[in-house]
């Protein structure tokens, strides 16, 4: 036995049968491999993402397309970097220019009304707007004060996201361009994915206020501001950024609220609301936001002036889009759809267009073309305006047939000028179209013989002297030979003045036209407001020359109120909306003299007799004295009757607008009857008065050339007072001795 070590522990000995473990461990070891050893993850036979497989995972291992990685790689990475430095560089660049815009933005308050002149507006007698001219403006109205159905419909219809974005909706814009292309138009070209920012911005032309002096007109700039360029819409997304920065989304909200244009001339939406609705943006139901909102689509198509039952079936595609974004609840949407929105009683009357379009067009410049809004006073009855409307639709519904371009048109007048209804034309509704009433010369036949005998009796002849209706052949200057000829063809002999107006002769008015002097003629024509090329030959007393029917029934009111001229005229006042200080007034269109006041009597006397026994007995009335004169043109291409009562002057002419012959109608006839249908309308409620004429008794005349007509002497003759040249003339007129 060994002996051991000093100082050693004494190593013990097995006991027999026993087997011995290996040193330090009383449990078999497992083995360690050498990744656990080391602390690393066993490698795997898993290819890396990537394709191709490589041994170092730089790139595919096929030989083909391991060339173009490498081919590519590089130009890549330095594209890579390139391009987010550019963006970088570009987004501080828009950054940039957007705060600038921010900064050089002037108040919302400056913004709101982007009018390049003021408006019109038009009140008729009672002091009721009928019309307006120009783009209304109502006045500013935020978008907190606007109601707030109004708000939701507008934010649901145009930009649904508008409280999330910054001015740009990248969504919006992709979401438009992949629409207009399905649609098969170009990626610009229809929906525009706009903000109400970019939209407001568009509408502030980018800041570029309107210069005359660098704009051919208001159109032209309006037209390069609604530009949709690549380019143009570049900066309007960093200008609506810019605005962003500098205006809370409630401020962007009342500008475009303001200044958007919504139809029948309405700037804004409050001056929709009361066009249409009659009440404050602030008041609008569910349905009637609705209806506004869907103007801005299209704002003249959807107008619920132009076809209510479209624009309602547009409000009601709005109010589906208020309840998707939960803005109304399925109840509030039903009953929006069961109640649809309707237009106020004023809107829904379209009187007085024609007569608002002459206003506008005779008014002076300085009143209709300012920068500042303004508000006319008119002599417009809408009681007679609806009088003239109604009698005019109801002839052409009963007595002409259908399918007829026969056109017509009406005017009611006080005898001082004020002109109390006007109908332009067949469309009732007016406003800017052609205008016959004022704009349409037209030949007025035997209408102008009161004028013939106008000037006969201011020069002292009677209504009972004689003239001649028998053959009668004047040698016209440069013309030859002319035969005037009476419409039935037939001789009377000897007539009275007024028997030869009240049958409307030709011969008799061409032989007084002679007499009295055409040149006495044309002046008592022109006194009474008739003066567009008068004719130079006797055709004048048969009314070759033209007229508008405003200025015939302008001169036939001179007639009435005792022989006087008057201008027609149709504003009495104008103010500063919001002013009560008029900038200018009218208080009567009468003027000077014409012919003597007996003598207004007088033929007053004689147009009394063509309506109650001669050609103009359909315009009579039952219990009202009525006056008046038929005409007729040649190859009647003109109808015309015009007359009075003692209250208004009203004329009617009826023709084609392109100069076709009227086939059976004449001034005694269909004309004659609208005039009745008016009167009786106009007059209906109104006590009866008399005219203002001579009462003769019978009495005797005398014929021109001297002779009496019935024995038993004859008249002093004023003419021959004048002098003893007159008398001679008419001797040889006359063809006596």
């Amino acid at each position: 036995m060994a002996a051991s070590k000093p100082g050693s522990k004494p190593r013990a000995t097995p006991k027999p049968g026993s087997r011995s473990k290996p040193k330090g461990s009383g449990t078999r070891a497992k083995p360690k491999t050498a990744a656990r050893s080391s602390g690393r993850k066993p490698p795997t036979n898993r290819r890396k993402r990537g394709g191709g497989g490589g041994g170092n995972g730089r790139g595919p291992r096929n030989p083909v397309l391991r060339f173009f990685w490498n081919l590519l790689r590089w130009p890549l990475i330095l594209l890579w970097r390139i391009s987010w430095r550019l963006g970088a560089v570009s987004a501080a660049i828009i950054l940039i220019c957007a705060g600038y815009i921010a900064a050089t933005l002037p108040p919302v308050d400056d913004l709101v009304d982007g009018r390049a002149r003021g408006s019109v507006t038009m009140q008729d007698v009672n002091g009721q707007t009928f019309a307006w001219r120009g783009d209304q403006f109502a006045g500013m109205i935020t978008s907190e004060q606007a109601s707030e159905n109004l708000r939701n419909a507008i934010v649901a219809t145009e930009d649904r996201r508008y409280y999330g974005h910054f001015g740009v909706s990248p969504r919006g814009i992709a979401s438009a361009i992949r629409i207009n292309l399905s649609e098969g138009r170009g990626p610009l070209s229809g929906h525009g994915g706009s903000t109400i920012t970019q939209q407001t911005a568009k509408l502030l032309c980018l800041g570029e206020p309107y210069d005359p002096t660098q704009w051919k007109n208001e159109s032209a700039y309006e037209a390069d501001c609604r530009e949709t360029t690549l380019w143009r819409k570049a900066k309007e997304a960093v200008y609506a950024m810019g605005m962003e920065m500098r205006y809370s989304k409630a401020e962007i909200l009342t500008i475009y609220m303001n200044r958007v244009y919504l139809g029948e001339g309405a700037r804004g939406f409050e001056a929709a609301s009361q066009r249409y609705f009659g009440k404050s943006a602030r008041d609008v139901t569910p349905a009637e936001a609705a209806m506004l909102a869907g103007l801005l689509k299209a704002p003249t198509r959807y107008a619920p002036t132009n076809n209510l039952a479209r624009s309602q079936d547009r409000a009601n595609v709005i109010v589906g889009l208020m309840e998707r974004e939960d803005y109304l609840t399925a109840a509030q949407a039903d009953n929006a759809r069961a109640h649809p929105a309707q237009l106020s009683e004023a809107a829904q009357d379209k009187s007085g267009g024609y007569f608002a379009d002459w206003l506008m067009s005779s008014a002076p410049d300085f009143l209709t073309r300012q920068n500042a809004d303004v508000v006319f006073d008119t002599t417009l009855d809408p009681r007679i305006q609806k009088a003239a409307e109604e009698a005019l639709a109801h002839v052409f519904d009963t007595k002409v047939r259908e399918g007829s371009d026969a056109q017509a048109a009406i005017v009611v007048m006080s005898a001082d000028g004020a002109v109390r209804g006007m109908v332009g034309g067949r469309d009732l509704e007016g406003g800017g179209v052609f205008n016959r009433a004022t704009q349409a010369l037209r030949q007025t036949g035997s209408s102008f013989k009161p004028f013939v005998y106008a000037t006969a009796l201011e020069l002292g002849w009677s209504w009972n002297d004689v003239v001649q209706d028998t053959p009668l052949t004047l040698n016209i200057p440069g013309s030859g030979p002319w035969t005037p000829e009476n419409y039935d063809h037939k001789f009377r002999g000897p007539v009275t003045l007024v028997e030869a107006l009240e049958h409307s002769l030709n011969i008799p008015a061409v032989r007084v036209a002679e007499a009295a002097g055409l040149d006495n003629v044309r002046q008592v024509a022109e006194g009474f407001g008739i003066w567009h090329d008068l004719a130079p030959g006797p055709a004048l007393a048969l009314g070759a020359s033209e007229a508008t029917l405003v200025e015939m029934v302008g001169a036939y009111a001179g007639i009435l109120n005792g022989g006087s001229s008057v201008e027609p005229y149709g504003m009495t006042r104008v103010t500063l909306q919001g002013d009560n200080e008029p900038l200018a007034t009218t208080e009567s269109g009468i003027g000077e003299r014409v012919i003597r006041e007996d003598a207004a009597r007088e033929l007053i006397y004689m147009m009394r007799q063509v309506v109650t026994n001669g050609t103009g007995r359909r315009a009579g009335l039952d219990n009202v004295e009525i006056a008046g004169k038929t005409g007729t043109t040649q190859a009647a291409r003109d109808a015309w009757f015009i007359g009075f009562s003692a209250d208004y002057v009203t004329g009617v002419w009826m023709g084609y607008d392109n100069n076709t012959p009227l086939t059976g109608v004449t001034g005694s006839g269909l004309p004659a009857e609208i005039f009745h249908e008016t009167m009786v309308r106009v007059q209906d409620g109104l006590e009866p008065r008399p005219l203002p004429m001579i009462h003769p008794q019978p009495a005797q005349g005398r014929d021109m050339a001297g002779d009496s007509n019935g024995g038993g002497g004859t008249r002093s003759n004023p003419v021959e007072q004048v002098g003893n040249v007159i008398e001679r003339a008419l001797r040889d007129i006359f063809g006596l001795n």
